[in-house]
């Protein structure tokens, strides 16, 4: 029987690979281009190449993959500052 803590790594996982699969479809889709630059965990968001509209449309795709939206879940107000904390925000508010 898997622990709860393999189960939380596994989902976080998933959670990473499905919000980096959707930042590039959506990159792709705002920018017309067929290249997306490497995310890092300290890359700044601000400098990723989406502006707001695209920060919006990232979280809206997120929402319809992964079925919640941790910025209406969560009881903060809150605006990651770089990816890793966008990727963290999702962690920490996953219904699941």
């Amino acid at each position: 029987m898997e622990s709860e803590s393999f189960k939380k790594v596994t989902r976080n996982k998933i959670l990473r690979e499905e919000i980096l699969k959707t930042y590039k479809e959506v990159y792709r889709s705002h920018r017309k281009v067929d290249v997306v630059p490497e995310l890092k965990d300290d890359s700044v968001l601000l400098e990723t190449g989406l502006d707001s509209l695209g920060f919006a449309i990232l979280v809206f795709s997120l929402e319809e993959v992964l079925g919640f939206d941790p910025f209406v879940i969560s009881k903060e107000a809150y605006y990651p500052r770089t990816f890793g904390e966008f990727v963290a925000f999702y962690f920490k508010n996953d219904p699941r």
